[in-house]
């Protein structure tokens, strides 16, 4: 601790460091735009679910968990720096900065859990699917015990969007190595164990679409897949340089670099899951396609049932 004892009791979001103060309002706005589009989105796909009753099945209950995954990610980690940029006011309190950590850490686990169970089989997928709503709480917890043990005592400023581990322990008094390492094991656990099943899965599944007969269904079970790969790309691997930086002397990110990465990787996935998950899935564009035509009172003509492009149905 400092000589005169003071302990760090508020926390400030900085963001960008390099950004120029007039151009804050444009970005408080686009992150406003985004926060917005993203949890109608997402709130849009969860409405579809409960209004529907053709929809209630084990299938979607992954991507509706994903959905309010998507929703409680947004709500924890956008509005205080919304307010950052709007109103210049970038202060949490020390409690509050805690919270917010658990919860950007505690949705980010759920996530690639959320993922995890999207490739197994779907009967299998909604048992574990409600599970991960607990295990991810726990493995979030372990960052945010380990860090309630920490002294802060010396600068408050955050240098990034949110309370996160890598931020709040780079402002911890004395050696923090062994309380980095422990937050890095959490993190790399609960990301690459699902991601090493994923991979297996795909794995099984291009091999599934190199033995299809039909040309057609080879195209279009492929483009289902690989459009899913790259959302979990963009979910997995920047998250691995981020976290690995301090690891790799030759791996180093600037700030802004850094900030950037994390928001990338953070808030893209939830803006488009909505469409790749409910405007890639055949049943559900069908059931929008008749409440449109039921608006103008036309009879909507009757389709055959397809399965929702999530992984599991890949195969």
């Amino acid at each position: 601790l400092p000589e005169d004892g003071s302990i760090t009791n508020t926390f400030v979001i900085v963001g960008f460091p390099s950004l120029q103060s007039e151009y804050f309002h444009l970005v408080a706005w686009f992150f406003f735009i985004l926060y917005v589009t993203t949890v109608v989105g997402n709130v849009l796909l969860v409405m579809v679910f409960a209004l529907e009753r053709s929809l209630q099945k084990p299938m979607y209950i992954t991507m509706v968990s994903l959905a309010l995954s998507d929703i409680g990610f947004t709500t924890v980690a956008l509005p205080k720096l919304i307010a950052r940029y709007w109103w210049n006011d970038g202060s949490l309190g020390f409690h509050t900065c805690l919270f917010q950590e658990h919860m950007i850490h505690y949705f980010g686990s759920l996530n690639s859990l959320i993922l995890f169970t999207m490739a197994l089989d779907r009967y299998v997928a909604i048992c574990l699917t409600l599970f991960c709503w607990v295990v991810a709480h726990i493995f979030s917890g372990i960052s945010t015990v380990n860090l309630t043990m920490m002294p802060f005592c010396g600068p408050n400023t955050i240098i990034q969007a949110f309370c996160d581990t890598l931020s709040l322990i780079s402002l911890v008094c004395g050696d923090t190595s062994r309380h980095y390492n422990t937050a890095f094991a959490a993190a790399m656990f609960v990301l690459y164990v699902p991601l090493a099943f994923i991979i297996f899965s795909y794995i099984c599944i291009i091999i599934s679409i190199l033995r299809m007969a039909s040309g057609e269904g080879r195209k279009k079970t492929f483009s289902t897949c690989a459009t899913q790969g790259c959302i979990i790309s963009i979910y997995y691997i920047p998250r691995f340089f981020v976290y690995s930086t301090p690891y790799f002397p030759n791996l180093t990110l600037t700030p802004d670099k850094r900030i950037a990465t994390t928001l990338f990787y953070s808030l893209f996935p939830p803006l488009i899951n909505p469409f790749i998950y409910c405007l890639r899935t055949k049943e559900i564009k069908e059931i929008f396609r008749r409440w449109v035509l039921k608006q103008h009172d036309i009879t909507p003509v009757k389709q055959s049932q397809t399965v929702p492009a999530t992984m599991s149905h890949c195969r």
